[in-house]
């Protein structure tokens, strides 16, 4: 490695407290190992870190490797010092270690307390009958996408018992399963379990003109965020309406996660992939305008 790009790479790394190097960025990760490790740091530190997308800059992409002799993507330092990948800070994460690091509390590792119906319970005792050493375990991720697995346990899950059935999880899943309800069902389409999360962020609210437009009188839409390009958007706009650019962006990350948000495009279609966005991140009121710009009238 030349000097020239150790010395880029040391000045990262020692200036900031937690610094990740990923493929992408917090908003849009570009790998899954990349955007599991930014959900952990972003839950723990919310936006108080730095992270550089090495998809942008080739010679620190393959640089940071050799740098810290660590051959993948994505490589977390903290205090100036190499953590590792993304399995090691999932490992660290549940154990409390990387807590520690990071100053913070160590977790709460109460159980989620879970609700099966008996159907369910027959269904899932005849699925792990034959499961020897192995465990079944429930994955709820950040985006709430869930999933059972039969795996070996890490020894680091907590696990909730019903009756003569356990069910790992790590210590995110568990914030994220407490009080949900598995059921069983048969229809047309098959068979099999069924999970209702009352964590889950509220679906996106699909906004009539009628109703924007009296949510405009009333002063109750005061976030409006228009998906289109800047071209469209200076031939015609909704008065009050902001381009979704790099600024509006982090203007909404500064508001409550109740604040009503509404995203506009021109006939309500693009403007659902922001609505889901920004869902995901936890608001609770996003509003995408049916029809768009298009059935928009002053």
């Amino acid at each position: 490695m030349n000097e020239q790009l150790r010395q880029r790479i040391e000045s990262l790394v020692s200036s900031n407290k937690c610094m990740l190097f990923m493929k992408g960025n917090p908003k849009q990760p570009q790998c899954g190992f990349s955007s599991n490790t930014v959900k952990i740091i972003q839950e723990l530190l919310g936006s108080d870190f730095v992270t550089f997308n090495v998809l942008e800059d080739m010679e620190i992409r393959e640089g940071i490797k050799e740098y810290g002799n660590w051959p993948t993507i994505p490589q977390l330092y903290i205090n100036g010092e190499l953590i590792g990948g993304n399995d090691i800070v999932t490992e660290m994460y549940n154990t409390g270690e990387l807590q520690s690091l990071l100053g913070l509390p160590q977790p709460e590792r109460t159980p989620a307390k879970l609700t099966i119906s008996e159907k369910a319970k027959e269904n899932i005792l005849q699925g792990i009958e034959n499961i020897g050493s192995n465990v079944l375990m429930l994955s709820i991720d950040g985006n709430y996408n869930t999933r059972f697995s039969i795996e070996q346990p890490k020894g680091y899950e907590l696990f909730s018992e019903i009756g003569e059935i356990k069910i790992y999880m790590d210590i995110g899943t568990a914030k994220r399963a407490n009080g949900i309800e598995i059921d069983w069902v048969e229809d047309l389409k098959g068979s099999g379990l069924v999970i209702k999360n009352p964590n889950e962020p509220k679906a996106v609210n699909q906004l009539s003109q009628q109703d924007f437009a009296k949510g405009l009188k009333e002063g109750t839409f005061n976030h409006i965020y228009d998906v289109r390009t800047e071209a469209e958007f200076a031939q015609k706009a909704i008065p009050g309406s902001k381009r979704l650019d790099k600024l509006a962006m982090q203007e909404i990350e500064q508001l409550d996660k109740t604040t009503p948000l509404v995203f506009v495009c021109n006939v309500g279609n693009s403007s659902m992939g922001a609505c889901e966005y920004y869902r995901k991140q936890g608001f609770t009121n996003v509003n995408n305008l049916a029809g768009g710009i298009s059935s928009w009238k002053e």
